[in-house]
């Protein structure tokens, strides 16, 4: 699935609601829900892959193995990833959007954190400084096939809600398909943001428990913006059950008592589409038995 599924979904009038997703199984969920986008996360990645926060801890081949995953186990959902700073140069930016394709990505972010980056809610963040963001996003947008390409400035946290709304527009004048200010702290903020840039896709964060508002996709349209990222919510609401069960398995030994807390080990089967493979290997096993030993 490439990038001008999302532009069909955006032209068509549809508010996109990217669920953030890890692995094939989160991608797998995400599908199962009706979603048509996700969003391979950083964040959730480097949790759970090293276990580590979003510190820029993820490498450039890792994601992309991310990415060739959850791409694999989704064939029929548009796959945005982040792509981070581009992990480099102009030219590493090249190397990271041919890497995104050929693992069959929709789309990637591309932000101008200074490296490493931090996630977008954390404290300390730096840009870097406006031209070499652009320089990246200028070859991103020339080095593309189909790729689907968000411009995110994190300068709302590190210099101010002007400088970033310039960074927008400049993004937007180089012919990227969205724009991301991050981290908007006020519904105002939303406001001037989608006003800086009125002729271009906005992407909104919505972080729980993070810096902007936590609003409903009707609610972001009704303000300006039509692309929007949950990159947190599975990751969230796993580590939370994860911790739950493990915690009553270490007090009680079993989960007997407590099964609501887990799908049934059928329920999970039909995740990962056992059925399917039982028909494999009944057929290829009925056909080697047909052809009998070779010889």
């Amino acid at each position: 699935m490439d990038g001008d599924r999302i532009r069909e979904l955006l032209n068509g009038g549809t508010t996109v609601l990217m669920p953030g997703v890890w692995d094939a199984l989160s991608a797998r969920l995400v599908a199962e829900a009706g979603f048509e986008v996700c969003f391979v996360s950083g964040y959730a990645s480097a949790a759970t892959l090293l276990g580590l926060p979003d510190f820029g801890y993820l490498t450039q081949t890792e994601i992309a193995d991310v990415a060739r995953r959850v791409c694999t186990a989704v064939p029929q959902m548009a796959v945005v990833v982040d792509g981070d700073t581009g992990h480099g140069n102009p030219l590493n930016t090249i190397r990271t959007v041919d890497l995104f394709e050929r693992a069959g990505a929709a789309g990637i972010f591309l932000e101008d954190q200074v490296w490493p980056k931090k996630c977008g809610h954390m404290a300390g963040k730096r840009v870097v400084p406006r031209e070499e963001w652009l320089a990246k996003l200028e070859a991103a947008v020339e080095h593309r096939d189909k790729l689907f390409v968000v411009a995110r400035t994190d300068a709302r946290a590190a210099v101010g809600i002007g400088e970033a709304c310039e960074r927008a527009r400049a993004a937007r004048d180089l012919g990227v398909d969205a724009i991301f200010v991050e981290a908007p702290e006020s519904i105002a903020e939303l406001e001037q943001v989608a006003a800086a840039v009125p002729d271009t896709v906005r992407v909104a964060n919505m972080i729980e428990a993070g810096k902007t508002p936590l609003l409903t996709p009707k609610e972001l349209h009704d303000l300006g913006y039509d692309l929007i990222v949950s990159p947190l919510t599975g990751l969230f609401a796993a580590a939370k059950a994860m911790t739950s069960a493990y915690q009553i398995l270490h007090e009680e030994g079993s989960l007997r008592d407590n099964l609501d807390l887990v799908v049934s080990f059928d329920d999970f089967n039909r995740v990962v589409d056992l059925d399917r493979h039982y028909g494999l290997e009944a057929k290829y096993v009925a056909e080697e038995k047909e052809s009998g030993p070779p010889g």
